[in-house]
């Protein structure tokens, strides 16, 4: 039961991946890219034993001739590939379960994403209910923008010249 476990969260972390940046990805597949993000995040290429560059030769090797991909089973090759170069002093089968247990349930990290926040300045300059003039006249009570009707001035193409009190009551005159 542990085992098909740490094998459901290995797949997990490896559809996570595999999506990761990419808005038209379905988790079946990972690009070079994702995978050596993968090795980045989850410790596998610490930089001495394993290499950058051991993980691109190593998603080369498992990949097919012309594939740019890799499925599941290709991925789970790869990792049996890195395992012996990234635990020295284990056996081939203990090597890959403590690669497997890097990482399994593992996530992408965001690392430098820039959190926007409100300072001071730019709060007040932001808030539509001190606008003045004809700024006013773009915003709604909400401070919703009310789009092109905001910004332009419709024109009244009913025949009556503008601001005429008494516009629509013509026929209601002549019926008489």
């Amino acid at each position: 039961m542990a085992a098909s476990a740490e094998a459901a969260a290995l797949e997990e972390s490896f559809r996570k991946f595999a999506i990761y940046g990419d808005t038209k990805a379905t988790g079946q597949e990972m690009n070079g890219k994702n995978w050596a993000k993968l090795c980045k995040d989850c410790k596998v290429s610490d930089g001495k034993s394993v290499t950058s560059t051991d993980v691109d030769i190593v998603f080369s090797k498992v990949k097919g001739k012309t594939a740019r991909v890799i499925n599941y089973e290709e991925f789970k090759k790869a990792l049996e590939e890195l395992a012996p170069k990234r635990f020295k002093d284990k056996s081939k089968e203990e090597a890959y379960e403590a690669i497997c247990q890097l990482v399994a349930g593992k996530e992408p990290v965001n690392v430098g994403v820039t959190k926007a926040k409100n300072v001071g300045a730019v709060e007040r300059l932001t808030d539509t209910s001190k606008y003045t003039g004809s700024h006013k006249e773009r915003f709604d009570e909400s401070g919703k923008g009310k789009g092109k009707s905001g910004r332009e001035n419709i024109v009244d193409t009913s025949g009556y010249v503008s601001a005429y009190k008494n516009a629509g009551t013509y026929d209601a005159k002549v019926k008489k």
